[in-house]
């Protein structure tokens, strides 16, 4: 399968300290890969380095095998679309406003949108179910209704390749699972950092966990996410179980046996990379 999406030797350092350590991985058309770790691992550095709010200090990032510095930014916009963590909207926008922004890579000068952008903006809200609050203000809305908006706004740049960074961020239970499920068969290219492995053994085709910046292991999720690897990765103890319907692991934490101190940096990396 081709890939979209490479990432090829990514290195990111910051105060003598590498917050992404020679990253090399591809996200092929249609697939979802998830970027999985504990905190501080560089998942969110890894992504701004994909939508270039950040520059990697060695590496590449490539998009159908160029690399993307080699494009003009609004070029990239039109093919990168991002959710970032550090999304905000404190301008008094209504919704319907904030989501047409999408559309702003593509236009031309001044025009107003035309008939087409205006239904793909309100298929959007359609989707990220939004859109009975088209007309009020951003500054008045919950923060979980924000991000689905923010992802209406991404939707609607019509990317290639779609980068979430933590996207379940806020949302009740019914509306993060919509979100997954519409991206499972959305067919969109999309990498995504989560924090929740059950969230993301259902929705990803592949996970790549991260620790310290090093990629630890990649591939698919009944095959990453063993009880050996989430001790020593993440520090827990947990039991593997399939999914009672989809067949994906579960995992079900032991809470009695959580560690009670601090955990350094070697515990994780000792394991090595591998794909």
């Amino acid at each position: 399968m081709q890939s979209v999406l490479s990432l090829r030797g990514l290195t990111v350092e910051a105060a003598g300290r590498a917050l992404v350590d020679r990253l090399s991985l591809d996200v092929a058309a249609g697939q979802i890969v998830g970027l999985v770790g504990p905190n501080g691992s560089g998942k969110s550095t890894a992504l701004r380095c994909v939508y270039r709010a950040l520059k990697p200090t060695s590496g590449a990032v490539l998009l159908d095998g160029r690399d993307l510095t080699s494009r003009g930014l609004r070029d990239s916009a039109r093919s990168i679309a991002a959710l970032t963590q550090e999304s905000h909207t404190e301008l008094d926008f209504t919704v319907e406003e904030v989501v047409a922004l999408g559309r702003a890579p593509h236009a031309r000068g001044n025009r107003p949108l035309t008939a087409r952008e205006r239904a793909l903006c309100r298929e959007a809200m359609e989707r990220l179910d939004v859109a009975h609050l088209a007309d009020r203000s951003v500054l008045t809305l919950s923060g979980g209704e924000r991000q689905r908006i923010l992802i209406a706004r991404a939707l609607v740049q019509e990317p290639r390749v779609l980068v979430l960074d933590e996207p379940t961020n806020h949302l009740d239970v019914r509306h993060q699972v919509e979100l997954l499920s519409f991206l499972r068969r959305s067919g969109l290219t999309v990498l995504t950092a989560l924090h929740d492995l059950n969230l993301a053994a259902q929705v990803c085709d592949r996970i790549a966990v991260l620790s310290s910046g090093c990629l630890v292991s990649s591939g698919d999720p009944a095959e990453v996410l063993t009880p050996e690897l989430v001790r020593k990765v993440f520090g827990v103890d947990a039991t593997i179980v399939p999914h009672p319907r989809t067949g994906n692991p579960q995992l079900l934490y032991d809470l009695s046996l959580a560690p009670t101190g601090p955990r350094t940096p070697a515990d994780a990396s000792s394991e090595g990379p591998h794909s």
